[in-house]
């Protein structure tokens, strides 16, 4: 884990390929787009000395990031968004919070055991056991 202006990057950090940004939003664009990524909680940087960059996050956070590009800078970051794009897409999944997914899990399958959606969400027991009782209220 990092520690301060650094996100912190966990098991479920995806990671976007952006090859040849700067060539293609221009060095000012990257750096407001570096600026944007970290407030989401994202990180945006160059790999190693290369011309290609990649954007690394939770998947709920890269979203964010792609929300806030498409509606208040969507112009000039065309690019970034078509990529983020892409790469969410591959895990749609994971942008469902945790607790919308395991509400739905026990909705599609009220016979799951708690053992059974802690190990398919990585989730508390707690939260296991709170997901089954929303569902049982629905």
């Amino acid at each position: 884990m990092f520690v301060g202006s650094k996100p912190s990057m966990s098991l479920n950090t995806l990671t976007i390929p952006l090859p040849s940004l700067i060539h293609r939003i221009g060095g000012e664009h990257a750096k407001r787009a570096k600026v944007i990524a970290l407030e989401k909680g994202c990180e945006l940087k160059r790999i190693r000395r290369s011309r290609n960059w990649q954007i690394s996050g939770e998947a709920l956070n890269l979203k964010r990031v792609l929300d806030h590009l498409s509606v208040e800078e969507s112009e000039a970051f065309g690019f970034m968004i078509s990529k983020l794009e892409v790469g969410l897409s591959a895990h749609q999944d994971k942008l469902e919070p945790l607790e919308e997914k395991l509400v739905r899990l026990v909705l599609q399958n009220s016979n799951i055991t708690l053992a059974e959606l802690m190990a398919e969400t990585n989730c508390t027991i707690a939260q296991a056991r709170s997901a089954r009782f929303e569902a049982e209220l629905l």
